[in-house]
């Protein structure tokens, strides 16, 4: 059984500083960051899941360096597409760096000018949100010209309504799915015939007592000068495997990250109006100028596994597909896995995260460490409900690194499949976890009615016995003990009270 103590934590950083500087090489020896997991006592040290390998930076491609990338899509063969906003291109690399094609056109209906946003279809199709032109440029798996989308008419879009598309991905039903910049009713729905079908998964706007009480005694002109709260906008969305809609949205403190069904409902974060359901993803602030994470961008991989983009802090957070943290990642700063202003973020089919840093003009590339790929597995399996089978990794993690908490939850688990809830409620209570406690305590109970049933039951025999016919006897000894008690006290004080006299 694994005890925590300061002891403990104290020989957990000396292992995780051991581990770092060994197991991971030169390489995690010389990483700018310090690797930490947020658990129930605090951030605690951590051995890094992520490690920055190299960047591409275009000066040794034939289409020249970057200026000012904007975003990055990864398909299933591992091809990298890479939004250049500032030469208005997309440049198409193999899975070895190496140019394919330059997309967009030096003039003509190609010509792209301030594009921010790609998505590539199974067939090769590329959609362009070319911003500044306000449009979306359609072109084929060449990368010639096709059609554009620019303008959008219907009633719900209202007079003021600007197309400038942002972001984008595309469906099954070939429906772009728009985050346009200044729309915060939802993302945009178009059809392929460049149809408006409607908005999809607003951000809903919280309840403010300040805000009704303001409201409930404002006169009719102290309202009308009233600003009027809208939902904030989302920053980026992206399709899963499975079809679902990721997204992120600036300016909120928490559910930065959503996952939303065919319908527009939140499935990553249920139930949010409960405040014990609410997560504040990114870091938590108690110095300097953030209130909160502000997520520009996401990445979803094919077991679930969310790593989010924080522009504010310029780390990459990666969380399970129950919204449990793994791994923190990168930070503001010059060296080689820092970032000046982290945009866009994706990632290969072995797991390695590109990011893209718009101010250095280039995309960073990091790959997992052999712990990250230990959580991962461990994680895996967990998520799963594979929970005895998560058990071995998950030792193995908690030997590398005592503070990992979601380890003794893992294991936690594994002992409640195998029915031994006295170690499960150890391991709970080690995680903080206290629904699991809970639970894990009320089984425990249970078995231990079952296993002493004959004790308890003589046992409450034997007290209704000795309350049924003891009680009476112990009543007349207790009178007759009060009754010569007040005997006493009574001669004592005649006898005091004569000698006065």
């Amino acid at each position: 059984m694994i005890r925590v103590k300061w002891r403990k934590h104290v020989a957990s950083w000396l292992v995780c500083s051991f581990l770092f500087l060994t197991v991971q090489g030169t390489v995690a020896a010389d990483s700018p960051y310090a690797g930490y997991i947020w658990n129930s006592r605090s951030d605690a040290p951590s051995i890094n899941g992520y490690l920055y390998k190299d960047s591409i930076d275009g000066y040794d491609l034939s289409s020249g360096p970057f200026k000012a990338p904007e975003d990055i899509f990864i398909n299933d063969n591992d091809s990298i597409y890479i939004v250049d906003s500032g030469s208005n291109r997309v440049v198409l690399l193999d899975k070895d760096h190496q140019l394919i094609r330059v997309i967009g056109d030096e003039e003509g209906p190609g010509q792209l000018n301030g594009p921010k946003g790609v998505f590539v279809k199974d067939d090769g199709t590329v959609y362009v949100a070319d911003t500044q032109n306000r449009r979306i440029a359609i072109f084929d798996h060449d990368g010639t010209f096709v059609q554009e989308i620019a303008s959008l008419s219907s009633p719900l879009l209202g007079s003021n309504f600007l197309f400038s598309p942002a972001k984008l991905v595309v469906d099954k039903r070939d429906y772009m799915i728009v985050a346009n910049d200044g729309t915060s009713s939802g993302l945009l729905q178009i059809d392929p015939s460049g149809n408006f079908k409607g908005y999809f998964g607003a951000n809903m706007v919280e309840f403010s007592w300040s805000r009704f009480f303001i409201r409930l005694f404002a006169t009719d002109e102290q309202k009308a000068q009233l600003a009027s709260v809208r939902p904030q906008e989302f920053s980026n969305l992206h399709q899963d495997t499975e079809g679902f809609i990721w997204t992120t949205t600036l300016g909120v403190e928490y559910n930065q990250i959503k996952r939303l069904s065919a319908v527009g409902v939140d499935t990553y974060n249920p139930d949010w109006t409960q405040e014990h359901n609410r997560k504040k993803f990114g870091d938590t602030f108690s110095v300097g100028s953030f209130d909160a994470a502000s997520f520009v961008d996401i990445s979803v991989d094919d077991k679930g596994v969310v790593t989010g983009l924080d522009l504010s802090t310029g780390k990459a957070f990666q969380y399970d597909k129950v919204r449990s943290l793994l791994f923190v990642f990168g930070g503001i700063g010059d060296q080689n896995g820092l970032f000046k202003t982290p945009v866009a973020i994706d990632q290969t089919s072995d797991g390695s995260i590109y990011i893209v840093d718009k101010t250095r003009n280039r995309i960073d590339r990091f790959r997992t460490t052999p712990f990250g790929d230990l959580v991962h597995e461990a994680s895996a399996l967990f998520v799963d409900g594979r929970y005895q089978e998560a058990k071995e990794p998950w030792g193995r993690v908690l030997e590398l690194n005592s503070n990992y908490d979601l380890a003794y939850s893992g294991i936690g688990k594994a002992l409640e499949k195998e029915e031994r809830w006295k170690e499960a409620m150890e391991y709970h209570k080690l995680s903080r976890v206290q629904y699991n406690y809970s639970q894990a305590l009320k089984e425990y109970r249970k078995e231990w009615l079952r296993e002493n049933f004959q004790y308890v039951f003589f046992g409450i025999i034997g007290l209704f016995v000795v309350f049924k016919f003891g009680g009476p006897f112990i009543r007349r000894l207790w009178n007759r003990s009060s009754v010569a008690k007040r005997s006493s006290v009574s001669e004592h004080v005649t006898h005091k009270g004569g000698s006065m006299e």
